[in-house]
């Protein structure tokens, strides 16, 4: 099956690389009439750094995501132009500063989260379910049954 990442590709890449060397300052020299503009970046980013895998059985597939320390309302899943699932949330840094603590690392990611993935024409997008236990998010999309091979059709001929 092909599932293709939506807007991901080597322009991305080369895109994130532009934003990083833009300053926020308008006038500047470096900026670029044919910037991206932010909110693709952040979507490219947030789809760079969220990796899933895809399994195919043969009645559904099923796409697994790690969401650790996430809860449901943190998660959204969605179908949209009836053929594309998209997984996305927010991973929120938590706020408890107690008095003379300080953070001397901070390696967990947090911020936005999406991926968008294209289904094949026999995924069934009204047969979507979604379970997230023990940090592992999956989706499961069922697919249509196949269609019923048409018989052949006799022409009666008609001798004038």
């Amino acid at each position: 099956m092909d599932f293709r990442l939506m807007g991901f590709d080597a322009s991305v890449l080369h895109a994130l690389h532009q934003m990083t060397d833009i300053s926020d300052d308008t006038s500047s020299d470096k900026t670029s009439h044919n910037a991206p503009t932010r909110s693709y970046v952040r979507d490219a980013k947030a789809m760079a750094a969220t990796p899933a895998d895809v399994k195919e059985n043969p009645n559904s597939y099923v796409f697994v995501i790690d969401m650790p320390g996430l809860k449901s309302g943190d998660i959204k899943v969605q179908v949209e132009d009836d053929n594309v699932l998209v997984i996305s949330g927010e991973r929120k840094r938590e706020e408890e500063e107690k008095e003379g603590a300080k953070y001397l690392r901070m390696e967990r990611r947090v911020g936005k989260f999406m991926r968008k993935f294209v289904l094949p024409e026999n995924a069934n997008t009204d047969a979507v379910s979604a379970v997230c236990q023990d940090g592992v998010l999956s989706v499961t999309v069922e697919k249509l049954p196949p269609p019923q091979p048409k018989k052949p059709r006799t022409i009666e001929v008609k001798v004038v």
